[in-house]
């Protein structure tokens, strides 16, 4: 591999990064999960109406800790939430 592709490599590595910390952020600042804000987006995308709901916090509370969740992870679980939700 030359010098230029070994750059355009490193640079699509990072694009692609600082793009997923917006995602990441705009997940934080909306309050919703990452695969909700995917679908809004995809929907928007496409000009399906769509709405974007944050996820209350009963919905996340009916599920006792310990116990799996839909995703397959235990709740409470102190593993980073958000490198198991990568896009």
């Amino acid at each position: 591999m030359d010098d230029y592709e070994t750059e355009e490599r490193k640079q699509a590595a990072a694009d692609a990064l600082y793009l997923y910390s917006q995602f990441v952020m705009a997940c934080i600042g909306e309050g919703v999960r990452p695969s909700k804000l995917r679908l809004h987006l995809m929907k928007e995308v496409s000009g399906i109406p769509s709405c974007l709901k944050k996820d209350s916090p009963q919905s996340t509370s009916q599920v006792k800790a310990g116990e799996p969740s839909s995703s397959g992870r235990v709740e409470g679980d102190k593993t980073d939430s958000l490198s198991s939700n990568a896009i």
